[in-house]
């Protein structure tokens, strides 16, 4: 299997960190999305929307969305419930991430990181989202150790990508005890070095 990523967005590293807890075996072929390397001809066969993570199979079928490819990679295991409900309950999240948690905190990051621009230079309804999104998730993980409970699930890879790093996009971690916490437990599981 091949992974088309570029190493410094949370949604290559998602699928990269399930190929890892699950010791599957993948080659990881580095895509420079800022010099247009998702835009070439040659990616464009392999995912006509021009974005990563794409995944090509061994049989030579490929694969888009981080979300979409996690979820077929982890099938028959345990980083889905077995549990019909908790199942949906996790992909709920899933599916929570990409529309209401990423648009604003990854953007957040993006902005700072990679166009340089200044915290104070950010789109105040931008910040005031990735907040809203943090606060929700402060909230939810007050009563539980994970995202769907106590077992660790494709849910908490997905949130974790962005949320361990929103700091570098300008949002104050140091308000969210509780995500502070589930994100050292999520780090710890899937053997990654801090964040932070």
């Amino acid at each position: 299997m091949k992974i088309y990523g570029d190493a410094n967005s949370g949604n290559c590293l998602k699928v990269k960190w399930v190929c890892d807890k699950l010791a599957l075996p993948y080659n990881w072929i580095e895509i420079d999305t800022l010099k247009g390397g998702s835009r070439t001809a040659d990616f464009l066969k392999l995912n006509g929307w021009g974005q990563v993570p794409t995944v090509q199979l061994d049989d030579g079928r490929t694969l888009a969305q981080s979300n979409a490819i996690m979820r077929y990679l982890a099938r028959g295991s345990d980083l889905i419930p077995a549990d019909p409900y908790a199942a949906a309950q996790m992909d709920a999240w899933m599916f929570w991430e990409q529309n209401t948690h990423e648009p604003y905190v990854a953007v957040c990051r993006f902005q700072t990181v990679y166009l340089g621009k200044a915290v104070a230079d950010l789109d105040p309804n931008l910040v005031k989202r990735g907040y809203v999104a943090l606060d929700h998730l402060e909230r939810h993980l007050g009563g539980m150790r994970f995202l769907v409970g106590e077992a660790f699930s494709l849910a908490d890879v997905s949130l974790l990508a962005y949320t361990r790093v929103a700091h570098e996009g300008g949002l104050d971690l140091d308000r969210y005890p509780v995500i502070n916490r589930w994100i050292t437990d999520a780090e710890r599981v899937l053997g990654l070095p801090p964040a932070r």
